[in-house]
């Protein structure tokens, strides 16, 4: 089985490779749907985070206030390193046995669809590295759009990652988000085709 990891920074459009590749019946495993999945099968994670960072993040019914907690770690990547360290061991968990299950399956080929799967060395499990691009300005517009968020909550966000140019050196294929959709399908469309002929 042929494993893919598919990454790119905040605003970069890798949703919108993502979805396309879905759409075309390629296994996706979505480490951002894992990631609250993990958040709402193991309650001692958010019991973790109550201690480590504050009660100030839950609301008076004890609901976790994510959007708060997220700008709060964007802000401080310190305080997103220390939140990794304690959910990412359940969301590798979470994907090896989609992982595995897949190749029970006989599965040819899954993509893993993560956005800091380089961050997190998951990259080392992967044949190939896909990482979907996007200039500074315009992965900016897009996060400001997308997440009603000021220009500096945008870029406070976009820093708080590895920079596009750090994450190219590890990647095999680049898909070039600057353009408009059809420009981004053409560029999927070979690379379907090419996925295709490896597997």
């Amino acid at each position: 089985m042929i494993k893919v990891g598919l990454t790119g920074g905040i605003g970069s459009g890798k949703s919108t490779v993502s979805a396309i590749l879905k759409n075309n019946k390629f296994k996706i495993i979505d480490a951002d749907n894992i990631a609250k999945e993990v958040l709402e099968k193991n309650p001692q994670i958010l019991d973790t985070v109550r201690v480590e960072f504050g009660a100030g993040f839950f609301d008076w019914r004890g609901e976790f206030r994510r959007k708060e907690f997220g700008n709060h770690i964007f802000r401080f990547p310190k305080q997103r390193v220390k939140y990794e360290q304690i959910i990412m061991p359940y969301i590798k968990k979470y994907i090896e046995e989609e992982l595995e299950d897949y190749r029970k399956k006989k599965e040819k080929i899954v993509i893993l669809d993560a956005p800091t799967l380089i961050e997190n060395k998951m990259h080392e499990e992967m044949d190939y590295v896909i990482l979907v691009c996007a200039d500074n300005s315009v992965q900016i517009r897009r996060v400001m759009e997308r997440d009603k968020l000021s220009k500096v909550e945008a870029v406070s966000r976009i820093n708080s990652q590895m920079s596009m140019e750090e994450k190219k050196e590890y990647a095999n294929i680049l898909i070039d988000n600057n353009g408009d959709l059809e420009n981004t399908k053409k560029q999927v469309d070979d690379l379907m085709k090419f996925l295709k002929l490896v597997c």
